[in-house]
């Protein structure tokens, strides 16, 4: 071994010493070797290693319980267990609407899974109150807060008793929270949560009643209100044609669906409470009521009929006159009311003034929602002097008094509207607000109304339904019957003049228990048309054998 200290330039056997740091003498094939070549790629491995770590802290520390989330999502299942929706039965029992659960095992979850599946037994007879449910869409959700609780797919109701009261009808979902393996089957339980059956929701509809209704109806346009006048407990609404609810919830109804939608007939439009018309006669119980309530006209006050009022060139005749040239002669309030006589109230509206007829008309629910628990309702319209100055630009004429107090013109009424005026008179001002739940508290105030007015009214109405009357069908019927009839003109998309059919009565004539409205759209004569539909369902409802020829009925006769 040689010790000691060697400069660049010695020799030193077969080495010469040129760099003492690096370099020595190689074989003489050789070339000399850089070791600084080898440090820096140390230094990239560091570096890559160095990111790497930094990129595996990152994702543990602040990644980490997201993917950790993803991983479990893709693990763990949540399988929904449906809550089966509240029944819906009519005031005695029978099952309007209702909900079963049916199962379908799934092929790739390796599993049953439950669905809940809703039915309507009654069909078109309750479809009106009902109502129907339907599938919540991907763009309805996160748009309107009240779906806040909904996912797409789920069922909500959209219309009807469904619809109000969905809250307490639908209950709540349960679940299953479920392992998969990496080929979706699942392979254990994590955890169950028991659904909530909704509540079951009375109503006050009287099922019988409904089928009735829709039957003596006969398809024909038009709706059907019958209501307790004590409490405002809806005991019938039918809007006709009706749709069966059925097809919403089940598939193989599709087809009748879509039908539904554009029929022109409208099925889906609830007329009972949505559609308003002009009320013909059956608002000159209005007329009444104003003029002898507000002082305007003694209750004993008469009028000749000659047929015809003339004004200013206008001619304005009674339905009499026009039909056959027919006069009624010297007439009072009641003969005037069961006869229909147009030109005593107009006489009567003249003296009244329309403000104070406008008026009244809204004392007994006309021109305002009644606030029936039931969505798509509407106010109908009341014109005044005022109104018809802003609206349309044009003064006030009499003529317009005219047609308002015999309910034509513009005066548009729904047929709640008109049965819950039917039943303040049956009650000597009782107002109480339609409702179909049938445990509701009822709400019922008060119209001052002229006992003179009341007394006249429910003469009128009585001679209404009896021999010498315009309500011919009613006549001889078992049970004491109060109503008026109404054949209210409008112009058809033809441009022809058309009529729709009413009539309104209660029964019994003293302690009424039962209120029924009829309108029938487009379709002639409340005496034709309408009566034979009241008189069914008073038959029904007070059990009394009918043996009324309704064939024979004639088509020219009444009012």
């Amino acid at each position: 071994m040689i010790r000691g200290k060697f400069k660049p330039g010695v020799s030193f056997g077969d080495f010469v010493v040129t760099d003492v740091m690096s370099r020595r003498k190689l074989p003489d094939d050789s070339t000399p070797r850089d070791f600084r070549r080898g440090w820096i790629i140390w230094v990239w491995v560091v570096v890559l290693f160095g990111i790497l770590g930094v990129k595996l802290a990152t994702l543990q520390l602040f990644y980490g319980g997201r993917y950790r989330i993803l991983a479990d999502e893709n693990r763990i299942k949540q399988i929904k267990i449906p809550a089966l929706r509240g029944q819906i039965t009519d005031r005695n029992g029978n099952v309007l609407a209702r909900s079963d659960i049916s199962e379908k095992y799934d092929e790739i979850l390796k599993l049953t899974l439950e669905k809940s599946t809703r039915g309507y037994p009654a069909g078109e007879a309750a479809a009106a109150a009902v109502g129907y449910l339907g599938q919540i869409k991907e763009d309805e959700v996160g748009l309107l807060k009240e779906l806040d609780k909904y996912l797409p797919g789920d069922w909500i109701g959209r219309d009807g008793v469904e619809a109000v009261y969905e809250e307490d009808l639908r209950g709540e979902d349960g679940g299953r929270l479920v392992e998969v393996d990496n080929g979706g089957k699942v392979v254990r339980e994590m955890g169950r949560k028991e659904p909530k059956v909704g509540k079951d929701l009375k109503l006050s509809l009287d099922l019988s009643l409904q089928r009735t209704a829709l039957e003596a109806m006969e398809g024909k346009k038009g709706a059907v209100v019958a209501s307790d006048p004590r409490t405002g407990e809806i005991l019938t609404l039918i809007s006709s044609p009706s749709f069966d609810p059925n097809s919403f919830v089940n598939a193989q109804y599709q087809v009748s669906n879509a039908q539904y939608l554009i029929d022109p007939n409208l099925p889906l439009f609830n007329r009972a409470i949505g559609a308003v018309y002009p009320p013909g006669s059956t608002f000159k119980m209005v007329t009444m009521a104003a003029a002898i309530s507000e002082g305007k006209v003694n209750p004993g006050f008469t009028y000749t009929d000659t047929g015809i009022i003339s004004v200013a060139g206008f001619k304005y005749s009674n339905w009499l006159f026009t039909k056959g040239g027919g006069r009624e002669g010297t007439i009072g309030f009641a003969r005037a009311l069961t006869r229909s006589t147009d030109t005593f109230f107009y006489k009567i509206g003249e003296m009244t003034t329309p403000e104070l007829l406008a008026k009244w008309a809204k004392n007994l629910g006309l021109g305002e929602k009644t606030g029936i628990d039931l969505p798509g309702e509407v106010a109908g319209l009341i014109p005044d002097p005022e109104w018809k100055e802003k609206a349309k630009g044009e003064k006030w004429f009499l003529g317009n008094t005219f047609h308002m107090a015999i309910g034509q013109g513009d005066v548009l009424t729904t047929p709640i509207q008109i049965n819950q005026m039917t039943n303040i008179l049956a009650t000597g001002g009782k107002k109480c607000t339609p409702h179909l739940k049938y445990d509701q508290l009822n709400k019922c105030g008060n119209v001052q109304i002229s006992e003179e007015a009341l007394k006249l009214i429910k003469l009128g109405m009585e001679g209404a339904c009896a021999p010498g009357g315009t309500a011919f069908p009613l006549f001889g019927f078992d049970v004491k019957t109060a109503c008026k009839t109404g054949t209210a003109e409008y112009v058809a998309e033809n441009g022809k003049m058309r009529t729709h059919g009413w009539l309104t009565a209660y029964a019994p004539l003293q302690d009424p228990v039962i209120s029924i409205t009829v309108v029938v759209e487009g379709g002639g004569e409340g005496s034709n048309v309408a009566a034979p539909v009241v008189r069914k369902m008073l038959a029904r409802y007070f059990d009394v054998t009918d043996t009324y020829n309704y064939a024979a009925i004639p088509q020219e006769i009444g009012e």
